[in-house]
This record gives structure tokens, C-alpha cells and sequence, in this order.
């Protein structure tokens, strides 16, 4: 990713995502004297709660929403194109794990599939099109299919890359034993409500009883990205696509970027999000390497709104 691709962006977005301008000009921030990515502001995530995000010139073609718990206001995040947003989804597979006609792609996303615009679904969806198999790929809270269907793949040996919400996969793994060593699982995330938040360390270690011959790999995305980061080792460390970067702001100073290794709070930068807005600071908390590898550790404690993030939803 090349800083002047990055500047590119900012300066159209600062003059086309209306709600990114604004901030821009309470911050006092002229976009054509930015002239370094380090000085380019973050939008606050929670923006995408009560503002369109957008600068499409037609109407959206589709908004993606984020899950919320009971009592809470979801994301929305309005988006131009869905035939750009498989495009990145497929290119970003590829990336990583190679064509996905090579897979038969699996999801266990019972939370995901009971709700309307999540982002995550339709790029299930995207990546079984493309994926060696005809038969429908989503499974809800039928484990015994899901388990049934995995044992005939295994005795198969067919490659297979499942995909699900951390819950169900270790309800999965509780009750189920996978031995299919051409079998990658991939967790999403997704412990909210559903007892102690697990470490992610701890959270393979008992996906692994499960699926004691398979590789766990984690996925992390959000509704209000176009791109999606993977984690395709045992250190837990992601790696970003091309278009993406992640970068590590102060918790104190979120104007000010730490150094690597320092841990803070998680901004991103996504240039497949042209539509919206492509620097977004994020409630996650993590640390980052040189090389542009990334942990997250969590979600910030006790995140609240303060200075402009406040002064913005007056607009």
C-alpha cells in the first residue's frame, strides 16, 4: 500500500463523505495540508450508528448492519456495490488460501443467518458460488448435519475451509470429534453474552479438541469494512490484504499513533472502502508489529465519547 494511495483517498473522502468532512473541520483540519499518513484522523466507528457513512452518487445497493445485543443501536453502513464488495471478498480469499473452487466452504453462523444485512453472511455466500460444491453450505443450530456432512468430506478427502462464530464452533467441539486434516476452521469471533470471554490462545486450544487434526485460523472483519484480516498461524498474529493496514493509536491521545509493539487501540485503514470512509478507529484494543502484523486483545475497557466524537452528533 503506497502512502500516496492512502493521501488519494483521504482528500477525496475528506471532500465527499459528508459526515468525515464535518469531523475534519471541528478537528480545524485542512485535508490539502495533510501531507502524511501519520497526521490523517481516524472517524470514530460509532459514527456508523448514527450517520449514513456514505458517498455513493446513486442510492445504496445494500446497507450491512452489525450484530447488537439487546438494547443497543447496530451499525449501518450503506454500500454502493455489492459486485465490488464479492470482487474484494474473493481477491482477499485468494490472498490467503488460494482459488476457493479448491474448498468446500462450510459456515456455522447461527447468530448471523437470525438477523437481516449482515456482511459476514454475504460473503459466505460470495465464497460458496465460487466453492467446489452445489449443495447449501449454512448451518444453523443443526450440528448433527454439519458433523454428518464433515465425516463424509473427511472419508472424501475433500479440502474443506468451515467458517463460524466462536460459540457454536466450541458448542460444535464439545459434542463433536473432526479428524480431517485437510479441514481448515476459521473462527469469527463471537463469545459476547455467551459466558467468560476467552482468551484466543485458550478459545483454539479447546477448538482443537474437536478438531484435533485441522488448523484453527480466525477471521477478523466488521460490518463496517470492506476488507477482512486472517490469522493463519498458531502466534495469533493477523495479516492484512493489500488494501488494508491497521495502525495503533494512544488511548489517551487518540490524535497520536503508537510504535510498534505498543499496545492501543486499533485504527484501520481500508481502501476497498471508497464508498464510505477508509480510516476508521475501532473500539478494539491490540498492538502491532513492524512487519504490519497485528494482535487484538480484546475490546477497549469502558469506551466512551469525548471531545469531537461528541460534538459531531450535533451535526
Amino acid at each position: 500500500m503506497k502512502d500516496c494511495d492512502i493521501i488519494e483517498m483521504f482528500r477525496f473522502q475528506a471532500k465527499h463523505t459528508g459526515v468525515y468532512a464535518r469531523y475534519l473541520e471541528l478537528l480545524g483540519i485542512d485535508p490539502l495540508q495533510v501531507h502524511s499518513t501519520a497526521d490523517i484522523p481516524f472517524l470514530p466507528i460509532r459514527f456508523f450508528k448514527t450517520h449514513d457513512v456514505y458517498n455513493g452518487t446513486q442510492p445504496a445497493r445494500e446497507v450491512f448492519t452489525s450484530s447488537a445485543t439487546t438494547g443497543m443501536i447496530p451499525s449501518r453502513h450503506p454500500v454502493d456495490s455489492l459486485e465490488r464488495y464479492a470482487k474484494n471478498v474473493l481477491e482477499i480469499f485468494r490472498y490467503f488460501y488460494g482459488d476457493p473452487s479448491q474448498y468446500t466452504i462450510l459456515a456455522l453462523l447461527p447468530s448471523y443467518l437470525e438477523r437481516k444485512g449482515s456482511s459476514l453472511v454475504y460473503m459466505m455466500q460470495v465464497l460458496m458460488e465460487h466453492a467446489n460444491a452445489s449443495k447449501d453450505g449454512f448451518y444453523l443450530y443443526n450440528r448433527q448435519s454439519l458433523y454428518e456432512r464433515l465425516l463424509s468430506l473427511a472419508d472424501e478427502n475433500k479440502p474443506v475451509w468451515l467458517l463460524g462464530v466462536s460459540f457454536a464452533l466450541l458448542d460444535f467441539a464439545k459434542e463433536f470429534t473432526v479428524n480431517h486434516p485437510g479441514l481448515i476452521v476459521v473462527e469469527t469471533g463471537g463469545m459476547k453474552g455467551r459466558g467468560t470471554e476467552l482468551t484466543r490462545q485458550t478459545l483454539h486450544g479447546r477448538l482443537k479438541e474437536g478438531f484435533p487434526l485441522s488448523p484453527v485460523h480466525s477471521e477478523y472483519g466488521m460490518a463496517e469494512l470492506f476488507s477482512q484480516a486472517y490469522s493463519c498461524g498458531e502466534d495469533h498474529f493477523f495479516l492484512c490484504p493489500p488494501g488494508m493496514q491497521v495502525r495503533i493509536r494512544n488511548l489517551q491521545d487518540p490524535f497520536m499513533e503508537e510504535s510498534d509493539g505498543r499496545r492501543g487501540g486499533i485504527n484501520i485503514i481500508d481502501l476497498a472502502n471508497r464508498h464510505s470512509c477508509s480510516f476508521i478507529e475501532t473500539e478494539d484494543l491490540g498492538f502491532r508489529l513492524a512487519d504490519g502484523r497485528f494482535q487484538v486483545l480484546g475490546r477497549i475497557p469502558d469506551a466512551e465519547r469525548r471531545g469531537c466524537n461528541m460534538l459531531i452528533d450535533t451535526y
